[in-house]
């Protein structure tokens, strides 16, 4: 018998692989539902449906990639919070919109369910390495109730705020990181416009204190032509969209991600399951051939 509650994911994607083995290691009874796979294993942990896995998860940590499918997957009559028992725990790692958030949190509160956010900054190195930064947000006796699980999976965790705040901050994060990511990308293109050798800009580029190690790690890989989605491009879009809307919502000018996010939607369509990182790569390939004429 396990001395730790037993954990169920919803969505088991990339992310949560990782923090399912973490937990594992720390001892954790897991077990998790992608639509996809519901037997065998994915990354070690056995697969089930949510018609055996419900039932057995004293908490519920739930992995999914937007507004739409997480509406789905966990409310009305037949979602997920209707169909757990009164007093589990679910912890939402998605990144949402915050009015979404509210909604889970209200809809858990009617059935005696804690609704905890908490989506996550990192990528899956910093999944692997349990060293996520974990952005909660909820009740207090909520939050705390969760904790022990989120410090399994992340170097930190920060009580943010009521339920709602969660959201809004990891949008923002992911707004300033799509943001550089996009001024290094035109950075990069204007050099190779103006004749400057390749080898030269990501030797000096890299040598460079204004780049965070967040994007020194996406220009080696954009150097390597290791485009492997540690986080999709499409997701990058996503998340740029959820944040414009917030802004548009608070009348908030925000120019600068505005452009960040047209630039970034370049990558998206055309390549959604890369890294975001791609679209550095197309702005770099246009300004190659333009060098060239």
């Amino acid at each position: 018998m396990s001395a730790h509650p037993s954990i169920g994911f919803i969505g088991f994607g990339a992310m949560a692989q990782r923090m399912g083995a973490n937990l594992r290691e720390a001892g954790y009874p897991v077990r998790a539902y992608a639509e996809h796979q519901q037997d065998g294993e994915r990354h070690g942990t056995p697969m089930e449906p949510l018609a055996t896995l419900l039932p057995q998860a004293e908490v519920v940590i739930v992995s999914l990639p937007n507004d739409a499918i997480l509406e789905q997957v966990l409310l009305g009559a037949d979602g997920v919070l209707a169909r757990l028992e009164s007093g589990r725990l679910l912890i939402n790692t998605s990144t949402n919109s915050p009015a979404l958030s509210l909604r889970l949190e209200a809809a858990g509160r009617a059935r005696g369910i804690a609704v905890v956010e908490a989506p996550v900054s990192g990528s899956t190195p910093e999944a692997e390495q349990a060293q996520l930064v974990v952005l909660a947000g909820g009740e207090p006796e909520a939050v705390e109730r969760a904790r022990p699980i989120l410090e399994t999976l992340g170097k930190t965790v920060h009580h943010v705020g009521p339920t709602g705040q969660g959201a809004a901050i990891k949008l923002a994060i992911n707004g300033l990181m799509g943001a550089g990511l996009a001024a290094l990308a035109e950075a990069l293109a204007y050099a190779t416009r103006a004749g400057l050798d390749a080898e030269v800009l990501f030797e000096v580029f890299g040598d460079l204190a204004v780049l965070s190690p967040h994007h020194q790690r996406k220009l080696a890989a954009l150097r390597e032509g290791d485009f492997a989605p540690q986080f999709p491009a499409a997701l990058m879009h996503k998340d740029m969209g959820l944040l414009l809307a917030e802004l548009n919502a608070t009348f908030q000018g925000a120019p600068t991600l505005a452009a960040a996010a047209q630039q970034l939607a370049l990558g998206a369509e055309l390549h959604p399951d890369a890294d975001y990182v791609i679209t550095a790569d197309v702005l770099l390939e246009e300004a190659e051939d333009a060098a060239t004429r």
